[in-house]
């Protein structure tokens, strides 16, 4: 049935895309994707879109990550609280499985319980166990509170497969992962984090400044034009 409804709206052409119900969500600059999200036979996807962008950029750095996103999101099949269906529409346009729901950073704080948090680690200990992580866990424009109030973690552009890399990178790639939660236990809830968390909070923040990839594993989306934010 999966494999079915792959086949069904990869049967759809970028021109149905185009005539689809889309909203626009952000449109990056020379080096990113333009994002929105398309309704396709009453299912919603998220569609980034490299199509207009510099040939130099679509032909090279575009299709590295958009096929490193398509990779990632497959091997996460199965799995809850992640994006778990995509496919290429063409070879400058992906569209990902989307996931209602307000992203965090419009959450009102008092709504992120310590069991949301410890969802959300869990979540990262299961990407883990698929040997993947995602890099891009420290801001709030990536997770999502679900409309059912369990979190969910988007965009996985940033993510590199571990399988086969040495134990000591994997562990320092799965720490600034699982770091970007505990920075969110210091902001929502710092007095339910425990004493744990804090040492591996403090731990992970000083590993954190030999990270030379800080933050985003490609390039920034600084200065992006944005859509309406869609709260569903």
């Amino acid at each position: 049935h999966h494999r079915d409804g792959i086949h069904v709206v990869r049967a759809v052409s970028e021109s149905r895309i185009a005539k689809a119900d889309v909203q626009l969500l952000r449109d990056g600059r020379w080096g990113n994707a333009r994002v929105s999200v398309a309704n396709i036979n009453g299912k919603r996807w998220t569609i980034k879109d490299f199509s207009d962008r510099h040939w130099l950029v679509k032909n090279s750095f575009a299709k590295f990550v958009l096929w490193r996103e398509l990779k990632a999101v497959r091997k996460l099949h199965g799995l809850e609280g992640v994006p778990t269906e995509a496919f290429m529409v063409t070879p400058h346009m992906l569209a990902i499985e989307y996931i209602p729901g307000r992203v965090l950073n419009r959450v009102p704080k008092e709504e992120v319980s310590p069991t949301f948090l410890e969802e959300c680690e869990e979540i990262i200990r299961s990407i883990h166990a698929r040997h993947l992580v995602h890099l891009d866990t420290r801001g709030t424009s990536n997770w999502v509170m679900q409309v059912n109030g369990k979190p969910a973690l988007i965009d996985f552009q940033a993510s590199v497969d571990t399988q086969g890399l040495p134990q000591k990178i994997r562990s320092f790639m799965e720490d600034m992962d699982i770091g970007g939660v505990y920075k969110k236990w210091k902001k929502y809830c710092p007095d339910e984090m425990g004493e744990f968390r804090e040492k591996e909070n403090e731990r992970i923040a000083k590993l954190r400044k030999l990270w030379v990839l800080r933050g985003y594993f490609g390039v920034k989306k600084r200065n992006a034009k944005h859509g309406k934010p869609i709260d569903n």
